[in-house]
C-alpha cells in the first residue's frame, strides 16, 4: 500500500497497521450509475423497497437503527468487543452478531436494553403511514 495514501493506525497490542482513507460519500448532486430504477429516499424504508410487507419492514428499520446506534457508540468510544460486552450488559458473541449486521438475532427490546446499559436513551415517533 502506498504510504502517502494511507495514515498509520496503531491496532492490537500497539502494531502498527496502515488503513485506507476512506473515499467521501458521493453527494445527492452525483448522477446516478447507469441502470438505476430505484433509489429510496432518506426518510424511506429500505426494506419496503425490498418487498418486506409492510410490518416486518417497519420492525427491520426500527431494528437497524438501534443497531447503528449501538455500533456507533463502540466506534465514538473506542471499545473492544469485550468492553462492549461489559457495558452493554451482553456477551461478546452478542457484540459480534452487532458487529456483523446479524439483525435477525436481536429484538426490538434487545436492543433498547443494550442502549440503556450504556446510558443512553430512547425516544420513540410514532407518524401516520404515507401509503
Amino acid at each position: 500500500m502506498n504510504r502517502k495514501s494511507a495514515h498509520k493506525t496503531r491496532g492490537r497490542k500497539g502494531t502498527a497497521r496502515y488503513a485506507r482513507k476512506r473515499k467521501a460519500p458521493a453527494t445527492v448532486r452525483d448522477p446516478l450509475p447507469e441502470g438505476t430504477t430505484h433509489v429510496t429516499p432518506p426518510d424511506g424504508n429500505v426494506f419496503r423497497d425490498l418487498g418486506f410487507p409492510p410490518a416486518e419492514a417497519e420492525n427491520l428499520l426500527i431494528r437497524s437503527d438501534l443497531m447503528a446506534a449501538l455500533q456507533r457508540q463502540m466506534l465514538e468510544r473506542g471499545l473492544t468487543q469485550v468492553q462492549a460486552a461489559k457495558l452493554f450488559g451482553v456477551s461478546q458473541p452478542r457484540i459480534s452478531d452487532l458487529k456483523r449486521d446479524k439483525i435477525d438475532r436481536f429484538t426490538i427490546d434487545t436492543l433498547i436494553n443494550m442502549l440503556a446499559h450504556a446510558g443512553l436513551r430512547v425516544r420513540l415517533k410514532i407518524d401516520r403511514s404515507v401509503a
